[in-house]
């Protein structure tokens, strides 16, 4: 299973690299079924590899100059607030047993991964459905609608520090609708908020579950191999073409999850 582990967290790295975004939902299911990792502290490690892996990725983008960084604070900054209150408060918060009766017991492991597994299924149909005003990436003219996009930063955070998921099929749409950004702009400036609110939220953490530091590293490494990949292919594929087919994938692995939680243990 390990291999495979690997082999996976290389393809983390290829879909935030070929399509900007969806890479960071497979590292928790990552984590959990292939290196048996308990799901409180696999959305920790989330946040770990999945900020490392786009702040490498977003290099690429500063040097083209397709980084907006006013976009980057106003959206980031409630966005990293948000996180790090999750990771540092709520999380910790939330009892190891939510109810339980005669039949069923919802335990924290469990609601956080079926939270996950609904997340995945909301994302799916973002990525699934085709849209026409994104794909069209003519200029205008920037303005911001400030209270949505606080709004938006601070829910973004929120997902992020409950499962550990980047949120890069939230923010992306939200830079593109509501600054007015062009696709490629608002995928290098999408990386920069993802780096610094996972990072910011993985060191919020309550300290109550070691780090093994190099398990996380290494897959670390194996998520930038492939954001590298996916940047490489990006130039020669259109990722826009390839994002439905990821949102079905993406589907089909919440589905996997609720079953496998709710109805195969």
């Amino acid at each position: 299973m390990e291999y495979i582990g690997y082999f996976s967290s290389i393809l983390i790295g290829v879909a935030l690299g070929l399509i900007g975004g969806g890479g960071s939902i497979l590292t928790v299911p990552v984590l959990v079924y292939l290196f048996a990792i308990e799901p409180v502290l696999a959305t920790a490690y989330s946040l770990f590899i999945v900020g490392l892996t786009s702040a490498v990725g977003s290099v690429g983008y500063f040097k083209k100059g397709l980084v907006n960084i006013k976009t980057a604070i106003v959206f980031g900054i409630p966005s990293i607030i948000a996180v790090f209150t999750t990771r540092a408060l709520i999380v910790p918060a939330i009892p190891k047993v939510l109810f339980s009766t005669d039949n069923f017991t919802l335990t924290k492991d469990l609601f956080l991964m079926l939270l996950f597994a609904v997340i995945m299924i909301f994302a799916s149909y973002s990525m699934i459905k085709e849209d026409k005003k994104n794909s069209m990436e003519a200029p205008q003219a920037q303005k911001f609608n400030y209270p949505i996009i606080l709004l938006e930063g601070a829910v973004v955070g929120i997902i992020t520090g409950l499962v550990g998921a980047g949120g890069g099929f939230l923010i992306i749409p939200a830079l593109v609708i509501l600054s007015k950004l062009p696709m490629k702009e608002a995928v290098g400036t999408s990386l920069v908020i993802i780096a610094a609110k996972s990072l910011i939220g993985f060191f919020g953490e309550s300290g109550e579950n070691g780090v093994n530091w190099q398990f996380l590293f290494t897959i670390s490494a194996f998520a930038i191999v492939g954001i590298f990949i996916g940047t490489a292919l990006s130039k020669k594929v259109d990722g826009a073409k390839l994002k439905p087919a990821f949102g079905w994938f993406v589907l089909v692995m919440g589905i996997y999850i609720i079953t496998k939680e709710l109805f195969l243990k």
